[in-house]
């Protein structure tokens, strides 16, 4: 059965910059889900008589798929994870996966007294809105560690066939980018992995060469690189306000840099910063690039 619903992938776009050579690429995870076509329970066929050709069986009915244990681990390929539904195979998270569920719940589709489907727009954003709020909780540290990490939240919902069975609820799952299209296998648990030196470090954004470079690509930082994402400067609330705007508060990255350079007169920067799309998928941060 083909589902639906698409997931937005990790793409480039272009940076905002004092320096003139240096574009920075912005990798962002988004995340929109929706399902696939709908299955019909069967009409009991009649009792067949002695004399009348045997009915056809009926094909089984739907049933609802289990229910999500928090805490699980997943060996998921990167489509996987993008994917709006998911599986429910798991493996000991002591054994190398690529995915861990650190949170169920289940979907509130009930409004004015009707359900609405698992595939509605109000139901597929509260959870597109639901399971980044609560990564934190799970692997630690502060929104901007997290901003400055590979750690990325993906989730999934049932399919239309399981919803209509009786299946209602989310899963969310934490994995580590690798790259613009692969993710890193590990092992343990991630739970609290951001409040520690050592797996900020670990996990921390990294460039394999200067970002204005073709052979840049977004890595771990615990593999080897260039460049770091070293800082995450908030934007206010509110509408999109613009490229000139963004550029403008991005300058203090300038001094940011300098503050962590060798030499403070003789040293590169750059930043990032949202368009309109992905302020409007919730991008609304600047972020801090220097050499490392």
């Amino acid at each position: 059965m083909t589902d639906g619903r698409q997931r937005s992938v990790l793409a480039p776009v272009p940076a905002l910059s004092s320096v003139p050579l240096l574009v920075v690429l912005l990798v962002v995870l988004l995340a929109a889900c929706s399902p696939g076509p709908t299955s019909e329970s069967p009409t009991p066929s009649p009792q067949a008589s002695p004399s009348s050709t045997p009915a056809p069986a009926d094909p089984p009915t739907a049933t609802a798929q289990p229910r999500p244990t928090s805490g699980s681990c997943h060996r998921l390929s990167f489509d996987e994870a993008l994917s709006p539904t998911a599986g429910t195979g798991a493996v000991p998270c002591r054994k190398p996966h690529t995915a861990e569920t650190y949170a169920v719940g289940t979907v509130d589709n009930l409004v004015d007294g009707h359900l609405l489907a698992i595939d509605s727009a109000r139901v597929q954003q509260q959870v597109a809105q639901t399971c980044p709020a609560r990564l934190g909780t799970a692997v630690g540290g502060s929104l901007e560690q997290q901003r400055l990490s590979m750690l990325r939240a993906v989730w999934f919902t049932p399919t239309v066939e399981k919803s209509d069975a009786g299946a209602s609820w989310y899963r969310c799952d934490v994995i580590v980018l690798a790259g613009a299209d692969a993710l890193s296998r590990v092992q343990g648990s991630l739970t609290g992995v951001l409040d520690t030196e050592q797996g900020r470090q670990r996990y921390g954004m990294c460039g394999t060469a200067g970002p204005d470079e073709a052979s840049f690509e977004r890595v771990l930082c615990s593999e080897q690189h260039s460049w770091r994402a070293f800082s995450v400067r908030a934007l206010p609330e509110g509408r999109y306000p613009g490229r000139a705007a963004v550029s403008r508060a991005g300058q203090p990255c300038k001094d940011a840099a300098a503050a962590i350079a060798e030499d403070s007169l003789d040293y590169q920067w750059g930043f990032e910063g949202p368009d309109p799309d992905q302020w409007a998928a919730g991008q609304t941060f600047i972020r801090c690039w220097a050499p490392d």
